[in-house]
């Protein structure tokens, strides 16, 4: 696992870079926020990790009774998810689009949780 220190070098705002290897470096702020996620104290995913990792989701009514929503991720990744009911006369599209986010969020979580791993322990 890296340590990262927000600092200023050359007037510019950047991360002072420790590698668990002793490797120290610097990197610019841009390009280190976009190659890098910050996670909770104690190396946690976050609810708020999750929520901003959905760069932006579109919903779409199939059909008289089917939600379907398309996430796409911060890495451009897209999830998508459905939800259906019986009766067309019940359909409700905030409602079918709540229960699609919230599974696409669990996986989330599980997806971060997974890279998160992976950079605290490597692949063995």
């Amino acid at each position: 696992m890296i340590e990262a220190e927000r600092q200023m070098k050359n007037n510019e705002a950047g991360y002072k870079v420790v590698y668990p290897d002793g490797y120290v470096s610097w990197s610019p702020k841009e390009v280190f926020e976009k190659a890098y996620m910050q996670v909770g104290s104690n190396n946690t995913i976050t609810q708020t990790n999750v929520d901003r990792f959905i760069k932006e989701t579109e919903i779409l009514t199939l059909g008289d009774k089917t939600t379907v929503v398309k996430a796409t991720l911060a890495n451009d990744f897209v999830i998508v998810e459905s939800s259906s009911c019986v009766d067309p006369a019940n359909y409700d599209e905030a409602l079918g689009a709540d229960i699609c986010l919230g599974r696409i969020k669990s996986l989330v979580w599980n997806l971060l949780g997974f890279l998160l791993q992976t950079a605290k322990c490597g692949i063995k």
